[in-house]
């Protein structure tokens, strides 16, 4: 439990008991469209870095 916890990113096993009666499937999907979002941040973050660094180097 803990260590599904640490994973979600959830502080405390409480949160993560909320999703324990999901299915096996309910969580694949809720898993991936956690980390489409977090991949999308990641992206925007990176370009938006990039494209302050080239205005300051301009």
């Amino acid at each position: 439990m803990h260590a599904i916890a640490s994973f979600a990113g959830h502080r405390h096993t409480d949160s993560t008991l909320q999703y324990i009666h999901l299915s096996d499937r309910d969580l694949a999907d809720k898993l991936a469209r956690g980390m489409e979002h977090i991949h999308a941040w990641r992206i925007q973050m990176l370009t938006s870095s990039d494209s302050a660094s080239a205005e300051v180097s301009r």
